[in-house]
């Protein structure tokens, strides 16, 4: 049987690298979801943290390799969240760190890029334009490229995850999670399938988006055109290999949804649960809106992946208007 890149045993040694921060963040069940989605549904929500997202349990390890090193600096490109996760981590043990992100990106998570030490760089184009921009850094400066989700250390930090999900021992038999570059997928992905093979992994990709969900389905890389999609935390149009090969043996279904359902799922989730989510951490929600027949008495874990969003948009998306973000 094949395996996939991630190792069980790494993944448990990781949470002893993570600031203890970023780890065992709420689980629960959220019952005000449930009568409008017909299903019990279940949080696990990965924005209460410092950065706001997940991402800083893959950069924690990364940066704890790197500051053992003789290279103590790191370049990156990033739709945001992985940079700002790769800067606070970066930060703490002393590491230069490069970002580079389109100039499109969201304002605010590129004010927190800087905010915490990052040199930032912005590039016309979009994050595949970032992502070529970083690897010419690396070869001219030889430091350290952080590929989020070719490199191991980001998707076993972020499966850290799935060891949450199974050790609190909940009823739920399907976990949602939102596929952009794959780390969070594969990551999560692996530990369900070692530790808690009976629970659904269902990943879920904006259809202006779909290079990923396209590639499994059709079992090769598929890369699209430019993307479409107020979701640009999952927006990468170019899949890695060896990524795909991972998700093709931790993914039970991928699917698509459109914009109209991830905005509904934002709005549900401010209404409902009292969050204020990006598109990408809607996702799941977005999939139960739009297939309720398939989850229709069916517990389910929607991983709440982040919260970092451009307010001005979020108003314009959500109609609301919290103070907190005022």
């Amino acid at each position: 049987m094949r395996k996939t890149r991630l190792d069980t045993a790494r993944i448990r040694a990781a949470r002893r690298v993570i600031d203890p921060v970023f780890l065992d963040t709420p689980l629960y069940r959220c019952e005000a979801l449930e009568p409008v989605l017909g299903c019990g549904v279940s949080i696990k929500l990965e924005t209460a943290n410092p950065v706001r997202s997940f991402k800083a349990r893959g950069t924690e390890v990364v940066a704890g390799l790197l500051a053992d090193s003789a290279s103590r600096a790191a370049v990156c490109a990033s739709a945001g969240n992985l940079g700002m996760a790769l800067a606070w981590s970066g930060r703490d043990r002393g590491l230069d760190v490069t970002v580079v992100a389109s100039r499109y990106a969201t304002r605010a998570k590129l004010d927190r890029i800087r905010a915490w030490g990052a040199e930032l760089e912005l590039v016309d184009g979009d994050h595949e334009t970032a992502r070529e921009r970083a690897a010419a850094i690396a070869r001219h400066d030889s430091i350290r490229l952080v590929e989020d989700s070719l490199d191991i250390e980001t998707c076993e930090g972020a499966a850290t995850i799935g060891l949450e999900l199974v050790d609190a021992a909940a009823s739920f038999d399907t976990v949602l999670i939102a596929l952009g570059g794959g780390a969070l997928a594969t990551g999560v992905g692996h530990v369900m399938k070692a530790l808690a093979p009976g629970v659904e992994v269902i990943c879920v990709q904006p259809s202006g988006a779909p290079a990923l969900t396209l590639s499994w389905h059709r079992r090769r890389v598929v890369g699209t055109g430019p993307t479409d999609t107020i979701a640009d935390g999952v927006a990468g149009r170019h899949p890695v290999p060896a990524v795909l090969d991972d998700l093709l043996l931790v993914a039970d279904d991928a699917v698509l949804v459109q914009e109209a359902s991830i905005i509904a799922g934002m709005r549900m989730l401010f209404d409902r649960a009292g969050l204020v989510v990006e598109p990408s951490a809607a996702l799941g929600i977005a999939a139960v809106l739009e297939d309720r027949d398939r989850f229709a008495g069916r517990h389910v874990v929607t991983i709440v992946c982040g919260s970092n969003v451009d307010m001005d948009a979020y108003r314009r998306w959500v109609g609301a208007a919290p103070l907190h973000g005022s």
